[in-house]
């Protein structure tokens, strides 16, 4: 297990651009076809150079299913990153805990599971997806719209976040943006021929951030781990670029604009307050373009559904301890589930406050803990006597 996520590591996942899918794909491929499954791989275009692959196989018979869903892409690192690294039983490298290490306790759940030849009343149906990280639209998002995944006879997924011990029952919903204010560039002793795209952006960006100061005051009532991270969220300039020389006027600044919404918050109203920002200043003669790089409502299930009963279970036989239930501050992948009526959670190995750090890790021992976790939850939903 440990070889096997150290290989995982290894492969340059890194989205954007998407370029090493492919292997990352194969590998999973060819250790599922050694346990004796038989995975379906799926090809999409679209994802600009580079095609994107989901893997899907299942374990068991019967109509109902639960679902392992988990993502294999990774955000952008070093190159020193993609070299694992085992000190004191942490595993150091990019996707360790978000969430390859996750991955591996899937994996090998599944193994453990057809190890035991247990009889079960259903099967459990291994997703693997692309693009998480950028919103899921060419992964999870084209899974769902093509039927791949199905809400008939669904009882539930669990996806391998890094939850820090925790269990993510809810999410806060998202809408990212990247507007391009085009102006018009001049040398600079002839600034008054150009349109000064740098100066446009700032009287937009002042509009921004008044509206900033009010949203971060929202509280949601969800626990979330940290007081802080209960208020809302509208963070601009993640993504920043104006210009091309000091001596010559912009003629293009690019911003990105990041809000989270708390489940309290109209999503629709959130996201029609900002473009109406953008709609006003272009209505004063402003050259902007739009685009929309991710957006995801909030979603949430209740802490005492039978799907989080049986998971909480699990956790105490393994752990001898009983987790807490917290908000994701983040957007999760459980929202499409949820959207179509499946319930799902997300518990995992890692840890969020070293997930996408640069010195990311994981401890090696939580991957055989929640391999373990993952099982016996599997067995508690879709043993013949039902949830204990």
């Amino acid at each position: 297990m440990l070889a096997f996520t150290e290989d995982l590591i290894r492969i340059k996942t890194e989205n954007p651009p998407g370029a090493c899918y492919d292997e990352c794909v194969r590998l999973i491929t060819r250790k599922l076809i050694s346990f004796g499954l038989r995975p379906k791989i799926l090809k999409v275009r679209g994802g600009g150079s580079y095609p994107r692959y989901s893997l899907i196989a299942s374990h068991g018979t019967g109509k109902d299913t639960l679902y392992f869903h988990g993502h294999y892409d990774v955000v952008p690192a070093s190159e020193r990153q993609f070299k694992p690294r085992l000190e004191n039983k942490k595993l150091y490298g990019r996707g360790a805990s978000d969430m390859k290490g996750g991955l591996t306790s899937m994996i090998y759940a599944l193994r453990v599971l057809q190890l035991l030849k247990l009889r079960l009343r259903g099967r459990i149906c291994l997703v693997i997806v692309p693009d998480e990280e950028t919103g899921g639209g060419l992964g999870t998002n084209y899974l769902f719209e093509h039927g791949y995944i199905k809400r008939d006879n669904s009882i539930g997924m669990l996806m391998p976040e890094p939850t820090s011990g925790t269990i993510w029952h809810a999410c806060r919903g998202a809408i990212s943006f990247l507007i391009t204010i085009k102006g018009k560039p001049a040398h600079v002793v002839l600034q008054h021929k150009g349109i000064n795209a740098f100066d446009q952006m700032l009287d937009l960006l002042n509009t921004l951030y008044k509206l900033k100061q009010t949203v971060e005051k929202r509280k949601t009532k969800f626990k979330v781990a940290g007081d802080e991270s209960r208020n809302s969220i509208l963070m601009i300039g993640g993504v920043c670029r104006c210009g091309t020389n000091f001596n010559i006027v912009p003629g293009e600044c690019t911003f990105s604009i990041e809000r989270r919404i708390n489940p309290e918050e109209n999503f629709t109203k959130e996201k029609e307050r900002l473009l109406g920002i953008v709609d006003r200043f272009r209505e004063k003669g402003m050259n902007i373009n739009t685009t929309i790089l991710q957006a995801g409502e909030s979603a949430g299930i209740s802490s005492d559904h039978q799907l989080a009963d049986a998971l909480v279970g699990s956790i105490h036989d393994v752990l001898n301890k009983k987790p807490r239930f917290y908000m994701c501050p983040g957007l999760l992948e459980t929202r499409y589930y949820l959207k179509n009526k499946i319930p799902a959670l997300a518990y995992g190995p890692g840890l969020l406050s070293h997930a996408h750090s640069p010195n990311e890790f994981i401890d090696v021992r939580r991957i055989y803990d929640c391999t373990a976790i993952y099982a016996l939850t599997a067995v508690t939903l879709l043993s013949p006597g039902g949830v204990r």
